[in-house]
């Protein structure tokens, strides 16, 4: 497995997801070669059939074959996310972000190798230890993760410093605005104000020259 650049422990891992994956698909094997020993026992027991009876039972069969392998397949892709769950819930904990290369999946120059690895290392692998235990996922100690994480708070600091001036920034300019509302609002009052009185010593000219024009005029 050197070829795909894993240390001993990531190799470790590896072989126990192999053996894991190997152990769902003898028993998913196990079970479709049940479907057809099932057939050969309770259908197979007349020497002739005729076309439709073939056709019934292939037909029964297939449903079920595939009913089994779809339940596998879909099996196998949440099982994947369960495992790539884990990796990223880990590697967020340090602030990292994992990426994947989709592509790569269907590589079959990598899809050969993990064959060979399967065919050899991994097989002689595991004879010398059937049993072996691996603990969950741990935090990673490499020297460059402290580093990593440090640069990654002294980012998120530098994040929170400009998060922090651009707040005092609207603080201040919704203080401003605030401000000359307040100072439009009593502009405005004080012209309604003046108004009003300009309309009150206007209504008492009026009533004024009515009375004199009136008393004046009056024999």
């Amino acid at each position: 497995m050197a070829e795909f650049g894993f240390n001993e422990h990531h190799q470790n891992e590896v072989i126990n997801y192999m053996r894991f994956a190997r152990s769902k698909r003898v028993l998913r094997l196990k079970t479709i070669d049940s479907c057809f020993e099932e057939l050969k026992d309770s259908r197979l027991v007349d020497e002739t059939f005729t076309v439709d009876e073939v056709r019934e039972m292939l037909d029964g069969l297939q449903a079920v074959v595939r009913g089994e392998v779809e339940m596998e397949l879909i099996n196998t892709a949440h099982t994947n996310v369960l495992l790539l769950r884990q990796l990223f819930s880990q590697a967020e904990k340090f602030y990292l972000r994992l990426q994947s290369d989709i592509s790569e999946l269907e590589n079959r120059e990598l899809l050969e190798q993990v064959a060979e690895f399967e065919k050899t290392d991994f097989k002689s692998t595991d004879k010398i230890n059937q049993e072996i235990s691996k603990p969950k996922l741990a935090p990673l100690n490499e020297g460059g993760v402290s580093e990593l994480l440090n640069k990654e708070i002294a980012r998120l600091q530098e994040e929170n410093n400009k998060l922090k001036a651009r707040l005092r920034s609207i603080e201040s300019q919704a203080m401003s605005a605030l401000d000359e509302k307040t100072r439009a609002e009593r502009a405005l009052k004080d012209l309604q104000k003046v108004q009003g009185e300009q309309q009150v010593r206007t209504s008492n000219v009026c009533v004024e020259f009515f009375h004199f024009h009136f008393t004046t005029f009056t024999p």
